[in-house]
């Protein structure tokens, strides 16, 4: 990240990519952004809930997670 650059520009560069995201009650979830908003509600595509050791637990599909629901989004 350059210094120039805001939160929402690297999320704006992840469209399109994998990415996993942890939710605040220690839920892991990897799936494609597809888009988000200023609430960083994001939208994710091919969506898997994880389990604590990686292996996917169950296949959500597309779902919209509420940005106050997030604590980080990393590369997948």
């Amino acid at each position: 990240m350059t210094t120039n650059e805001r939160p929402f520009d690297l999320l704006n560069k992840s469209i399109g990519k994998q990415v996993m995201i942890r939710l605040k009650n220690g839920t892991d979830i990897r799936g494609k952004i597809v888009s988000f908003d200023v609430h960083m509600n994001i939208v994710l595509d091919t969506t898997e809930e994880l389990e604590e050791g990686g292996s996917v637990r169950s296949r959500l599909g597309t779902i919209l997670l509420r940005g106050g629901n997030i604590l980080f989004v990393s590369p997948a």
